[in-house]
């Protein structure tokens, strides 16, 4: 992914609400958002030539979420696909926290990445360019393709509006019977926050390294391009109770919606 806001137990009735942009190439072949066949315990998207996934979550709970870092000049096509990561927590059993320290042997294996990986109880990020392990208590929190809680600018507004969104949704947990309507209202809200595709000023711009005509196009939430833009927006919710939302909005290269999903984990029925 490229675009991340979170609030981890910040919201009295979702201990989570994740939502994130992934901004790829339109050529690279990808799955939607499913239960895996060979590991029908993981809910994810597939990539289809690097393996792994960009973001997922498992009937167990456990969920991950990755975003590259940008430093062009560090960059190397040999080195190991940054989505195995991912996957290799959601299969797995270890903590998030003793999951990342056996992580950290093994960085110089990947281009540098923010890993977040959590699961009922803890929430932690792993900046592979420090190599620090940060847990994350409860708050806000913003991430793209720097360290985490930059203030790129879309990583601010990102972070103001699903803070202004949360104040707006109801304290009280809803029925559970009413979960999947609520959950898919408050999900499509979530994606919203992220479909603003306006470049930013020059001089707002970080200098990442790469020629500015591309800084500009890339500095928007939600990217419009024939060759590399946002592919898709997902959302992750949690409720207090454990039932989970997990929805995914596909987009084609002029940014035109071309699938969308919305399924429960807990219970475990694909939803509407």
């Amino acid at each position: 992914m490229c675009l991340i806001a979170l609030a981890w137990r910040v919201h009295p009735a979702y201990t989570l609400a994740l939502v994130g942009n992934r901004d790829e190439y339109h050529v690279r072949p990808t799955l939607p958002a499913a239960f895996w066949p060979d590991h029908p315990d993981v809910l994810a998207g597939r990539d289809l030539k690097g393996g792994g996934t960009w973001l997922g979550v498992t009937r167990r709970g456990r969920f991950a979420a990755i975003t590259n870092y940008r430093d062009p000049s560090q960059f190397e096509q040999t080195r190991r696909s940054r989505g195995e990561l991912t996957q290799e927590f959601l299969l797995g059993e270890a903590s998030p926290k003793a999951w990342l320290e056996t992580l950290k042997s093994r960085l110089s294996d990947y281009n540098d990445f923010n890993l977040l990986v959590g699961d009922e109880t803890e929430l932690c990020c792993l900046e592979s360019r420090t190599g620090a392990i940060i847990p994350l208590h409860s708050g806000l929190y913003g991430l793209s393709n720097h360290l985490l809680d930059t203030p790129w600018p879309k990583v601010s507004a990102a972070k103001d509006g699903l803070a202004a969104l949360l104040d707006r949704t109801p304290p009280a947990l809803p029925p559970a019977a009413s979960a999947p309507g609520d959950m898919a209202r408050l999900a499509g809200q979530m994606m919203g926050l992220m479909s603003d595709d306006t470049p930013y000023p020059d001089a707002l711009l970080p200098d990442t390294g790469i020629p500015l005509a591309r800084e500009r196009l890339i500095s928007a939430a939600f990217i419009r391009d024939p060759d590399y833009g946002t592919r898709s927006t997902s959302v992750l919710l949690r409720r207090r109770d454990g039932l989970t939302w997990f929805g995914e909005r596909r987009f084609n290269p002029e940014g035109s919606p071309t699938g969308e999903c919305g399924i429960m984990p807990t219970p475990l029925e694909p939803m509407a």
